[in-house]
């Protein structure tokens, strides 16, 4: 066993290093045997490993690692599939499974054949991933094994079976993918409008039946807006990714449900002080180019994080301070000339769907916000209403916002978990050179330009948990840092995780911007968290 630290929130907890049923049973034990210590919000299995996500600043990762080590050689091994018999439809072949045929003739097989030995094995949920509800079955039979295509589809249809490797697996909802498609499944298996969206877990059981037609659902990406309580404003022009986000869901990534929330919690905070509501209300996220909403009603809204040239009727808006608006102005944005993202808090907050305990939006998964997307023109966005007995702000009604980083960012990081996978040279490139903020970034993660990091082996990597701040460097050597809607797991070593308090600087760095990096400890990590929730306690007075 290896314990490895994966930034200041969290524990990778390597149970073995192969893909065997006996690991990952004792991997999904040892999960449910470290959830309940203290500061610990979620423990996440995976192939062959344990994701630890805690509170930093209640937390004992000593004590965590300690209770691994002494628990994990009293876990049975023998205990593979321990949860629910589900059986699933399939049709195989023809236009539900593209890549059937390919797959029976590389492994020497009829289709028939290929279909008898995909059907007659029951499977074990390894983990879900990837996207939410994504389960990772085990273990496919030797003679259907494939690697994954060369080149990832850009679409994949809801409900496809596919196969990569020794797993396989069933896509809930149409992304992108690079799995082998051998067939199409008309179960749902992840329904976004449903308290518990995730119909599988870890554990469960999983037998493929084959169908010789079914209905296959066509989800449309949407979810009906309800008509708001009190409609504040109108949607004009949606600009180019306007959502509503709150400080994030937490406690899901062990079913594929990352935490989304603001990009940049201190200026989520700020906007939300400035107008008297608690900090982690949900507010409008914006980036440029930005909306232009029409006021419906009179409320007080206050605007921080990025400049992105606000003004109301043509006057402009000073950062984080509150501004009381009335029926018929129009609110809209302009230039950018700082940051990335911005937050409109309104006194009250944005009235949303909350899901799984939050308002965010997750566009990947439909979760959230208004119908899970995007804002779109015609919209309606409500208030909550006003908050009571809140405490007022201070006498000159504005907070300080955030501060923007320049062209140039320095970023804190703790190296690893798994450096060792890059050569001497790359690790070392890593931290000396300097990167540039790439135009391909968006919330699931910022794309890094500058020099190649190399992978020391080409061997496979078993996919783990990832955690927002993760430094992923996939095999073409072009670093990726996982943001909020970043996957939960993925198949790229880590060679650094960003610190928590320094992800927002990553986040409002502008496309173009320079990124060094600076290799932190813990304790500096957990010390600037610290610093950070102190401004946040002191925006509530």
């Amino acid at each position: 066993m290896r314990v490895l630290p994966l930034g200041d929130r969290g524990l990778l907890i390597e149970v073995g290093d192969a893909l065997l049923p006996e690991i990952n049973a004792q991997a999904r034990a040892l999960a449910v045997r470290l959830a309940d210590l203290p500061g610990v919000e979620e423990a996440v299995p995976a192939l062959r490993s344990v994701l630890v996500v805690f509170d930093p600043l209640t937390a004992d990762p000593g004590l965590i690692a300690e209770t691994a080590e002494r628990v994990l050689p009293t876990l049975p091994p023998h205990n593979w599939g321990t949860g629910r018999l589900i059986e699933v439809p399939v049709v195989y072949g023809g236009e539900a499974g593209p890549d059937l045929e390919e797959v029976a003739s590389l492994r020497g097989l009829s289709a028939e054949q290929a279909i008898r030995a995909h059907s007659e094995v029951e499977y074990t949920v390894y983990m879900l991933g990837f996207t939410p509800g994504y389960p990772y079955l085990g273990i496919l039979p030797e003679e259907l094994r494939m690697n994954r295509l060369p080149s990832p589809r850009l679409r994949v249809p809801e409900g496809s079976v596919a196969l990569a490797d020794a797993m396989t697996g069933i896509y809930p909802l149409a992304s992108p993918g690079g799995w082998r498609i051998i067939g199409r499944t008309p179960l749902t298996i992840y329904e976004p409008l449903e308290a518990d969206p995730v119909v599988l877990r870890t554990g469960d059981r999983v037998r493929f039946t084959p169908a010789s037609r079914a209905q296959f659902r066509e989800r449309l990406g949407q979810v009906p807006l309800p008509f708001p309580r009190r409609a504040i404003f109108e949607v004009r022009s949606p600009g180019l990714y306007t959502t509503v986000q709150d400080a994030g869901r937490r406690g899901h990534r062990a079913l594929g449900i990352p935490a989304a929330g603001a990009m940049d919690l201190p200026a989520l905070w700020a906007a939300n002080a400035a107008v008297g509501n608690a900090p982690d209300a949900a507010a409008i996220e914006l980036t440029a180019p930005g909306p232009v909403l029409r006021v419906l009603d009179h409320l007080t809204i206050a605007i921080a994080g990025a400049d992105l040239s606000p003004t109301l009727n043509g006057a402009s808006i000073a950062p984080a301070t509150p501004v009381l608006l009335r029926p018929g102005q129009t609110l809209q944005f302009g230039a950018p000339r700082a940051g990335m993202w911005a937050y409109l808090a309104v006194a009250g907050g944005v009235e949303a769907r909350r899901v799984l305990g939050s308002a965010s939006t997750y566009v990947p998964g439909l979760l959230g916000g208004s119908g899970g997307r995007r804002l779109r023109e015609g919209d309606l966005l409500g208030s909550n209403e006003p908050p009571r007995q809140r405490r007022p702000n201070r006498a000159s009604g504005s907070v300080e916002n955030p501060p923007i980083p320049g062209p140039h960012v320095t970023v804190r990081v703790i190296p690893g978990p798994q450096d060792e996978w890059l050569t001497e040279e790359a690790r070392s490139a890593f931290l000396k050179e300097e990167y540039r903020i790439s135009l391909q970034g968006d919330r699931a993660g910022t794309r890094l330009d500058g020099p190649g990091l190399s992978h020391r082996t080409a061997g496979e990597f078993l996919s783990d948990g990832v955690l927002p701040g993760a430094v992923q460097v996939p095999s073409g050597g072009r670093p990726i840092v996982i943001m909020p809607d970043g996957p939960t797991t993925g198949g790229y070593p880590k060679v650094a995780v960003v610190i928590s308090a320094d992800l927002r600087l990553l986040a409002q760095a502008r496309p173009g911007s320079g990124v060094r990096f600076r290799a932190v400890t813990m304790e500096e990590a957990v010390d600037a968290l610290h610093r950070q929730q102190a401004m946040r306690t002191e925006r509530l007075g």
